[in-house]
């Protein structure tokens, strides 16, 4: 059915591993990338289906090692005094002398016989045997604005999901992207175990569990003729909201649990599944978790469709709320929960180990367009069609709780609430211009702001640290991200000239374009599997498994990502018409830092001239203020288009 069939999936392989195209300036193709263009669309055939080009993807390529660590060596030279850089450059000699290719020969031969040589890994020791609390740690949110519509909007996805009949991701309308982590959006839960957790995931779930005032609830999704009508899951959803019966003892902070250390929580959970066995399944075997919190979102209790009417301390406290809750009321472990505040607005919170970032986003995208669009309400703000009396009250779940695990929700609840209440977000807006002023100055986007971030998190902190981007490896089987290290040398010679009174703007923008260039080959680098951190890791994953002491690998690994930044792409542009309703596109969306004394950054471009950004850092830190380097984002932006013919009427720099 539709895509490559059996005798042309070797041969789709073949022009797959081709990366040409990746490496040319934007906006020209040569001829090889035409002619390629055109045998890719021959043998990709008509219809393909989501998961039709999975057998003709290419694996991810091991790059040579003696590249990886140049690489390295370049990008850690910014951020290094002299004294250091030559410290980790012996390090780097002795590695290559005495452990590389031993360690390299052991990645080589499992290329050969695994379908992604990193990927299995990088989900067991980085997500499944983090020991750390997946709330703020490991999880993300996105924000969005109503219970029936969305959870009916999520459930045709998944029918969708379900009959392949999502078209596959295609970069330049062409070139497919794995399909893979698609698979685990529903029916999944993150199970804790002892030393490591693993990832549970039905084939299919009738239900979804909802969570309200301390309660859960079973709701059933489907009835004799098929999946309930949104008014059907309206009227569901009242049910619970209007039932008095109170929380019992214990069970209204029990999902703290999930947001407990992951051994402490496995342990309970034994105990768990013996008292309270049918409820505990009914919320791990939900196809998703929903979360009815009696509260508005953020301060405001307004009826804004989106948030990008709100205040920005509202804003800040919806982010807030969609991370961390009030630390009991999400079911961290389930793939991802549904969150329905009491004005109506939405959102969700994602585990991460099942899969990243443009997958939910891709569902939510979806389902947003879906609720607001396609199922729409009827004049009395209720959903479309008829409630159905005849259909059961939701199912009340009971749970035994047996003494011994009092005090352990009690000790979850306190973790998790100091987790919560340390954690900063801001969200803000940037409305002077966009991702058209960026074409117009014919720049790439991401690199604009990768390299603005630079000059704003310098000024924040007065110096330069390893900044982390995520990219995505999906053009490769099973792929999933890589690290583009984008405080380059020339990031810095265009921070250090802004800050410096005597560079004329010809000059800072000479370099500033230097800069871009320099961000687009290390993206592109990464996306094409000629990245340095997934290759580093798995090597210092098979010194560990060897026994074999490697210095310069156990520094690599130490190393904290004091900036951390993601860009969360628009996917699917034709949903609805952008320009007359930008209220209704996603907001985007946030998660924690990834250090102590770090940020944790954001972006969406939501339409032509906005960008949306979410900051996240801690409050127990004296060296970061995540308003501070919100301002200090608005101005290094402003600063940077006034360097353009095009920005000039936006302000200067001092």
């Amino acid at each position: 059915m539709g895509g490559p069939d059996l005798h042309t999936h070797v041969a789709l392989r073949l022009l797959l591993s081709y990366h040409g195209w990746l490496l040319e300036t934007h906006g020209v193709m040569s001829s090889p990338t035409k002619t390629w263009l055109a045998l890719v669309r021959i043998f990709s055939g008509r219809h393909p289906m989501l998961f039709s080009y999975q057998r003709s993807l290419p694996r991810q390529p091991v790059p040579a090692v003696q590249d990886t660590v140049r690489k390295y060596l370049e990008s850690v030279r910014p951020v290094l005094c002299e004294e250091d850089f030559e410290w980790i450059s012996a390090l780097a000699r002795e590695f290559l002398k005495l452990q590389a290719s031993l360690l390299q020969w052991y990645l080589q031969l499992k290329y050969w016989w695994a379908s992604n040589y990193v990927s299995d890994w990088w989900e067991e020791f980085v997500y499944l045997r983090s020991r750390n609390s997946l709330m703020v740690n490991s999880n993300y949110y996105m924000m969005a604005a109503r219970a029936g519509n969305a959870v009916h909007a999520l459930l045709l996805y998944r029918h969708r999901l379900n009959r392949q009949e999502i078209f596959p991701t295609l970069l330049m309308g062409m070139r497919p992207l794995c399909s893979a982590q698609y698979e685990k959006i529903f029916n999944t839960t993150r199970i804790p175990g002892v030393h490591r957790d693993h990832i549970h995931h039905l084939r299919d779930s009738r239900h979804v569990a909802v969570f309200h005032r301390g309660r859960f609830f079973r709701v059933g999704t489907h009835s004799q003729s098929g999946l309930l009508s949104p008014r059907a899951l309206e009227q569901q959803f009242q049910r619970i909201l209007d039932d008095p019966s109170p929380a019992c003892p214990h069970e209204e902070h029990l999902a703290a649990l999930t947001a407990a250390p992951r051994d402490m929580w496995a342990q309970v959970r034994k105990s768990l599944k013996t008292q309270a066995e049918e409820a505990l399944e009914a919320v791990e075997g939900a196809a998703f978790f929903v979360s009815l919190d009696s509260e508005p979102a953020g301060d405001a209790a307004g009826d804004t469709p989106e948030p990008s009417g709100d205040s920005a301390a509202s804003l800040d406290a919806y982010a807030h709320a969609l991370l961390a809750g009030r630390g009991h009321d999400r079911w961290f472990d389930k793939s991802f929960s549904l969150i329905i505040f009491s004005n109506g607005k939405l959102g969700l919170s994602v585990e991460h180990a099942w899969a990243d970032c443009p997958i939910s986003g891709h569902m939510w995208e979806f389902t947003l367009a879906t609720e607001c669009f396609q199922l729409g309400y009827s004049a009395d703000g209720h959903c479309k069609g008829h409630p159905d009396p005849s259909l059961p009250q939701p199912q009340r779940l009971h749970w035994d709780l047996p003494d011994k695990i009092h005090l352990s929700i009690s000790l979850a609840l306190r973790g998790a609430q100091a987790l919560a209440e340390n954690i900063d977000c801001h969200v803000f807006p940037f409305s002077h211009f966009g991702k058209s002023f960026i074409k117009r100055c014919h720049l790439s986007s991401d690199s604009f702001i990768q390299t603005a971030l630079q000059l704003a998190h310098f000024r924040d902190r007065g110096r330069f640290c390893l900044t982390y981007e995520s990219a995505m490896t999906r053009l490769f089987l099973e792929g999933r991200t890589e690290t583009v290290r984008s405080c380059t040398r020339e990031a810095c010679s265009f921070v250090r000239a802004m800050e410096h009174q005597e560079k004329t703007d010809p000059q800072c923008l000479a370099l500033f374009r230097l800069a871009v260039d320099k961000h687009q080959a290390l993206l592109k680098a990464a996306m094409s599997g000629q990245g340095v951190d997934r290759h580093l890791f798995a090597l210092y994953i098979v010194s560990q498994f060897l026994r074999l002491q490697s210095p310069f690998l156990d520094q690599v690994h130490s190393e904290q990502w004091q900036l951390a930044t993601s860009q969360i792409p628009v996917q699917q542009m034709h949903l609805f018409d952008i320009h007359n309703y930008p209220d209704y596109v996603s907001s985007g969306g946030g998660f924690g830092p990834a250090d102590e004394h770090g940020y944790g950054v954001s972006y969406i471009f939501t339409g032509e001239d906005t960008i949306t950004f979410h900051i996240s850092s801690k409050k127990s830190s004296t060296r970061t203020d995540s308003h501070r380097l919100g301002q200090h984002i608005r101005d290094a932006l402003l600063d940077v288009a006034a360097l353009f013919q095009e920005g000039q009427h936006l302000k200067r720099r001092a």
